[in-house]
């Protein structure tokens, strides 16, 4: 069991873009919980934040935590504690703790897993605040400059033309090497084992600690390839049972219903909710969400797919890349108060990406890993911004964010080019 916060975190630790959003969160709260998948950076950010901590992963703080949790949660504050759901029954101490001594940031907690039904009493209304950490984005991993802010599109600022250095094989790179902090220091060549490793873990024999049930390897193994190949898309369930027959023996609906459930509650997996605005036209609004690995890393490491390999692969690198830029904006859009959709109608007109803030503002983003296909983006933007309702406001901003060496520009439609190594918060 470890108390004290080392002191090599502030002098190691790198800048997230939730930070300030932890930060102000703490001083309104009791306590903060922090979720998101494993290895994202949620327990150094927690140490960031804190003044001490306790590892509940470690077995000898779990056992005292389950023999005592009011000891468990004697620390100087905030205190942290790390991976709580392995100990359930700490949630409820911490939050009648909270209400009795009605002091603001007190704890933060930690969790790779989604909150167990039925673990805890109190859902935490008022007590917790919930931030959602991802792997991390390009400009938390020094690959973007940041020059072109999201906040600032948004705030009406123009955008300024700025030299891109990034390239195919650079973003088809970037997509193998993932968001991973553990890989900022390493070569491609551990770094790219950091995915591989991530999956084997999923995949593997050990029950997990999100419900203690084992499932089977070759299933799991198949669902993730079939996972990995429709990435960016909708698959239905039949799509991913007939992919997943050509390879072996296809699961029942009830078994795949239950991994999938299994791997969005520990954050493997993330769905994009469709944007359902209101239209000027009597298109029908598709509402099926799509479906992308929490970092395109792991889809890549999936289909066993080197760089080298991805990149003669273009139309899977574009499907990874369009999932990078999902990743990088949902980080972005978290210091703006946002969520990000994607738009679909019954006449086909498809859009990757729009950006909604709890303001009413909204921007638009179609991803193309290259530049043969920008004109047909752009129209695509400029058709979704002619059929939304007029009780819908004007874009902000719409953009395509793409892979190119070249420059961010504004086109004559006003459609932004934006190269995604200059994007950020």
């Amino acid at each position: 069991m470890s108390d004290e916060i080392p002191n090599y975190i502030s002098g190691s630790y790198r800048q997230r873009v939730v930070d300030d959003e932890i930060s102000d969160l703490l001083e309104i709260f009791g306590g903060v919980h922090i979720t998101g998948p494993k290895w994202c950076g949620k327990t150094w950010t927690g140490m960031h934040h804190s003044r001490s901590v306790l590892f509940v992963g470690d077995e000898e703080s779990a056992n005292m935590a389950e023999l005592d949790p009011e000891l468990a949660l004697t620390g100087k504050r905030p205190r942290l504690i790390d991976e709580w759901q392995d100990v359930p029954k700490l949630w409820d101490v911490a939050r009648r703790a909270i209400d009795l001594e009605h002091d603001k940031g007190s704890f933060i907690l930690t969790s790779s897993v989604s909150s167990p039904k039925k673990a805890t009493r109190h859902s935490g209304i008022g007590r917790f605040a919930e931030v959602r950490m991802r792997p991390m984005s390009l400009f938390e991993s020094g690959d973007s400059s940041g020059t072109i802010s999201l906040s600032n599109l948004f705030d009406g600022e123009r955008m300024v033309n700025t030299k891109s250095s990034m390239d195919y094989r650079g973003a088809v790179r970037l997509i193998c090497r993932g968001g991973w902090p553990s890989a900022l220091d390493l070569d491609d060549d551990k770094a790219l084992k950091i995915p591989a490793n991530y999956l084997k873990k999923v995949i593997g024999p050990d029950p997990s600690r999100a419900d203690k049930k084992k499932r089977n390897e070759k299933t799991m193994g198949l669902l993730l390839r079939s996972l990995a190949r429709n990435s960016s898309g909708s698959p239905t369930a039949k799509v991913l049972i007939d992919d997943m027959a050509e390879r072996g023996s296809p699961p029942a609906i009830n078994t795949l219903t239950d991994y999938l459930e299994y791997l969005r509650r520990i954050f493997l997996i993330d769905d994009q909710k469709a944007w359902l605005p209101s239209l000027r036209s009597k298109a029908r609004l598709r509402s099926k969400s799509k479906i992308h690995f929490a970092d395109p890393s792991l889809a890549a490491a999936a289909l066993n797919a080197s760089p080298e390999v991805l990149a003669r692969n273009p139309s899977t690198a574009g499907q990874l890349f369009e999932s990078l830029c999902y990743r990088d904006l949902g980080v972005y859009t978290s210091a703006s108060d946002g969520t990000v959709f994607h738009y679909l109608d019954s006449t086909g007109l498809e859009v990757d990406e729009v950006i909604e803030l709890k303001n009413g503002k909204w921007g638009a983003v179609e991803v193309e890993l290259g530049t043969s296909e920008i004109d047909k983006a752009a129209s695509n933007l400029i058709k979704l911004k002619n059929k939304v309702g007029e009780d819908v406001p004007e874009p902000s901003f719409l953009a395509v964010l793409c892979a190119t060496r070249g420059l961010a520009y504004t086109r004559d439609d006003g459609v932004l080019v934006i190269p995604i190594d200059l994007l950020g918060p």
